[in-house]
């Protein structure tokens, strides 16, 4: 995955998505070059985006007519990766991840309140709910964002894509953060056995970018916040 936030492509696929066009804006072909197929809010009852490689849900193979509900487990092999949806989030879910869901499936919603990543790395946007992440190492408040995980036995790293988000150390209460950002302003390691006080480290930008997020906002029917009208957006915002 190339750490570059920008792409020669995405000034015009901004505009599209900001002005609410995307199919009519771009052909096809240029669509299909930047997300692999033209994207849109998924249909009412479609959990799956796509899926590559060896996906299960709850242990059984997933395919894109896989439902994902709000206490599902889902599980991906080598070189595999998941988009989808619950409710009103949106997740891409990478390689030799395990992801465990907990929420509630109402008449008319699905509502996840809290997030288990066991292994591996998932980038997701779930603005407008507040929610709980939870890893080996870390807890992490959300109050609706985008955001970017990835989990190890004894280290976390947690992007705040933009968004409020509380962090905190799971061994060392006294290593707490809350982050306010606009564009991947304050990434952070997590860790599980430094000094107390200690356990919350700045860290570099890395493994995803702002398609990515456009992609996974889109499949709920929103933008994200860094759309900006007019073509003023024509290079990354500032350099990690």
């Amino acid at each position: 995955m190339s750490n570059e936030i920008d792409d020669p492509r995405r000034r015009q696929l901004i505009q599209a998505l900001a002005t609410g066009v995307l199919s009519s804006a771009l052909p096809g072909s240029a669509l299909a070059g930047i997300f692999g197929s033209s994207p849109g809010k998924l249909p009412a009852g479609q959990s799956i985006y796509r899926l590559s490689g060896t996906v299960t849900v709850n242990g059984k193979e997933a395919t894109l007519a896989t439902h994902i509900g709000p206490n599902d487990t889902i599980q991906t092999g080598k070189n595999s990766e998941v988009v989808f949806v619950v409710g009103g989030n949106s997740i891409i879910l990478r390689s030799d991840s395990q992801l465990v869901l907990q929420g509630k499936e109402e008449k008319t919603s699905l509502l996840i309140s809290a997030l288990r990543l066991l292994a591996g790395k998932l980038l997701s946007v779930s603005r407008n709910q507040a929610m709980h992440i939870r890893t080996p190492t870390a807890t992490i408040g959300i109050r609706g964002t985008g955001f970017y995980l990835e989990s190890e036995p004894d280290l976390t790293y947690f992007c705040t894509c933009y968004g409020t988000t509380d962090v905190s150390a799971s061994t060392d209460p006294t290593s707490k953060e809350t982050v306010v950002s606009k564009h991947h302003d304050r990434p952070l390691y997590i860790l599980a056995n430094a000094p107390v006080g200690q356990n919350i480290r700045p860290a570099e930008f890395k493994n995803h970018t702002d398609q990515e997020l456009m992609l996974i906002e889109t499949l709920v029917g929103r933008t994200p916040p860094f759309v900006f009208s007019n073509d003023v957006y024509n290079a990354p915002r500032r350099d990690y």
